[in-house]
């Protein structure tokens, strides 16, 4: 009889708690005497884990929130990989959030502990020269898109595609109509998601933009509707204040994207995951983004990528259009918009073609790399 198999986990975040979660159904049904510790949220616990601190305590936001909270961070990083020293799991699973956890993998490969990182950051895109502190601390990198594992291969570090779990989640073909009877939207209206972003940031820079693309594209095709999510309670005031005065035939709804995208015809909406989940329901879309201009002139020398949204980086070419900055106007989305509503097949044709490549089970493909790394098959 073996013995059990010790996996130690870090997830920083409630995606990477999704993440984890999946992976630890998967080691479970292949090796059933799996123990797990680490650092993960309520999804991961319910799954066995026994977690050090509470997941929320990595999960920072933004320079200055990291800033203040760096103390903390750098002490409990330091306690962990005591902890993990003593423990010695057959492997350490870092789970996204890098700027925890590629120091730790480092320091735990070092001391003879296999390490594999679960979601690539974004190297291929900037700050390049961290593949090679991934290579140095990782035995293994999983990836979640096949660009990725390209650009892995090509520095000499181990990878894994694995596919993407919300390609495995998402189905191939969306019930348009069973969305929109859940939601009470009209069955025979021609209907646009505006989906602005989840953060109060990017809703001040673009909800009223998509707003007023909004009114425009009510100009050029008078039968239209709107449908828009709201991510939590703060956007939704947020949004309520920018309709006031507006004539718009729009529903808000709280959460529930994933409704508001199989229930529309067409999508504007800010780069991000998002565009994922938006290509995987097959609603063709337009991708506009705006950011601080001193932020959008530092980024435009430091990316490397051609293109900023997901479906064109997974596409690798100009599947989608991108409206960047000041080429983010009304007119210009509305514009772009308006033909989609009948005539998306390029796109919708090439979103098909990606989630199928994306649709590998992947928490059972992970679980393989994983054991195959540490010899449990």
């Amino acid at each position: 009889m073996s013995r059990p198999l010790t996996v130690a986990l870090v997830a920083g975040e409630s995606s990477g708690d999704i993440l984890g979660a999946g992976l630890m159904q998967a080691l479970k049904v292949r090796h059933p005497d799996v123990e797990f510790v680490g650092v993960g949220g309520a999804r991961m616990e319910a799954e066995g884990l026994k977690s050090y601190f509470p997941l929320e305590r990595l999960a920072v936001m933004g320079l200055v929130e990291v800033l203040g909270r760096l103390p903390e961070l750098l002490s409990r990083r330091k306690r962990l990989l005591r902890t993990l020293l003593d423990v010695r799991p057959d492997v350490f699973i870092g789970i996204d959030a890098p700027d925890f956890n590629l120091d730790l993998e480092l320091k735990l490969r070092r001391a003879g502990i296999k390490t594999v990182h679960y979601v690539s950051p974004s190297v291929w895109a900037w700050r390049q020269k961290r593949v090679l502190k991934i290579r140095d601390g990782c035995d293994l990198m999983l990836t979640l898109f096949p660009f990725e594992a390209k650009f892995y291969d090509a520095h000499q570090v181990a990878v894994r595609f694995v596919g993407h779990p919300l390609a495995d989640a998402i189905p191939l073909c969306a019930d348009r109509d069973a969305a929109r009877v859940l939601l009470n939207l009209p069955a025979d209206a021609p209907i646009v998601a505006l989906m602005p972003g989840s953060r109060g940031g990017e809703v001040a820079r673009l909800g009223s933009l998509f707003l007023d693309a909004a009114e425009r594209l009510r100009g050029l095709r008078p039968g239209i509707r709107f449908v828009m999510p709201c991510a939590s309670p703060e956007r939704r005031t947020q949004l309520e204040q920018m309709l006031a005065g507006r004539d718009l035939p729009l529903t808000l709804i709280d959460g529930r994207s994933h409704e508001a995208l199989a229930a529309c015809d067409a999508v504007l909406i800010a780069s991000g995951t998002a565009t994922l989940e938006a290509l995987l329901y097959k609603r063709p879309m337009v991708v506009a983004y705006r950011v601080a201009p001193l932020t959008f002139s530092i980024l435009k020398r430091m990316v490397k990528s051609a293109y900023v949204s997901l479906p064109n980086l997974l596409a690798q070419r100009l599947l989608v259009p991108e409206l960047l900055q000041e080429a983010a106007t009304p007119e210009a989305m509305a514009q772009l918009l308006s033909p989609l509503l009948e005539h998306g097949e390029v796109q919708t044709e090439g979103f098909d073609e990606i989630h199928r490549t994306l649709r590998r089970d992947a928490s059972s493909q992970a679980a393989d790399a994983v054991l195959e790394l540490v010899g449990r098959p």
